[in-house]
């Protein structure tokens, strides 16, 4: 329990008792960490990569889409930058798809959800979620012929209030249960959870998990604000491990078996200082629950390791 003394003027003050568990601890120290940029991006029509996921057919590659008004399709890109699929959702269109995440469908079988998510001026009445089996991948150094998807399934949400931006989707991998993070100017950022069993032709009402405030973080290269606007989000394929991206930072919470997730983000994340990218929108976890992945806008789109 910690005193915060108030003055009252007059030589009067009082003091008022804080619990410390109540006000989560945001280090501003980072880890200690390596940053390695494995590769370039060749493909030029990745120019906005806005999210990124592991492969489950195939974990040496990665699934990337575009910003806003890109064309609505996946990318599937290897460790040494290359495209290895190009895969356009039947039916779709890319309002503002931010981030994706690899999942599993009621079968089992490995399926990508499209978080076609964001907002910038606050006006959606609801968001989508475009769910699509894990497409095949091409073979190294063979021709990259578009591809088409079968239908997506679709599904589509709104907010208990509000029209908050967002650009973070996760899939947990044990109770495949879907989330998105907000995303504001100030920090003031919101975990949502869609209900269980996803309903398809209706838009569901969003569940607030809990509230967390990202700090704003003086670093050479960025604004203090670009720390605490979220941009990605990713679980460990263990689920034991969640990390939350920022223009400047990467924030990570470790995740105890069978602990609720609204209690688990009331601990302290530690705080992991990548190397810069100019506008990181993109983070997962490799198959080894420790290493991360980072993408950016904007060519050239670099492909970043980092490890702890």
């Amino acid at each position: 329990m910690n005193a915060v003394v108030h003055s009252l003027g007059l030589g009067l003050a009082f003091t008022v008792f804080v619990h410390a568990q109540d006000v989560p601890a945001w280090p501003e120290k980072a880890v200690p960490s390596t940053s390695e940029r494995v590769a370039v991006l060749e493909d030029k029509r990745l120019k906005e990569s806005s999210g990124l996921c592991l492969g489950s057919r195939d974990p040496s590659i990665f699934w990337t889409v575009n910003d806003s008004g890109g064309e609505p399709c996946v990318f599937a890109i290897d460790r040494s930058g290359k495209t290895r699929a190009k895969v356009r959702v039947r039916d779709a269109a890319n309002f503002d798809w931010e981030d994706l995440a690899i999942g599993t469908d009621d079968q089992g079988s490995p399926a990508l959800f499209i978080g076609d998510i964001g907002d910038n001026f606050f006006i959606r009445p609801s968001i989508q979620i475009y769910q699509i089996p894990e497409p095949e991948i091409n073979a190294p150094d063979q021709p990259v012929a578009e591809t088409v998807s079968t239908a997506p399934k679709i599904w589509r949400a709104n907010y208990p209030e509000g029209h908050p931006n967002a650009e973070s989707l996760l899939v947990h991998p044990q109770t495949r249960r879907l989330y998105i993070l907000t995303k504001s100017d100030d920090g003031k950022s919101a975990l949502y959870a869609f209900p269980q069993p996803l309903q398809e032709k209706v838009s569901m009402l969003l569940e607030k998990v809990t509230d967390l405030t990202f700090p704003t973080l003086i670093r050479a290269g960025k604004r203090p604000h670009d720390n605490c606007m979220t941009t990605g989000a990713s679980f460990s394929s263990d689920g034991s491990r969640m990390v939350v991206a920022t223009y400047s930072s990467l924030y990570e919470w470790k995740l105890e078996k069978d602990q609720p997730l609204a209690e688990a983000l009331k601990q302290a994340p530690i705080r992991i200082e990548p190397e810069l990218l100019r506008q990181n929108e993109g983070v997962c976890y490799d198959a080894d629950s420790l290493t991360l992945w980072l993408t950016s806008e904007h060519l050239p789109a670099p492909l970043l390791r980092v490890k702890r």
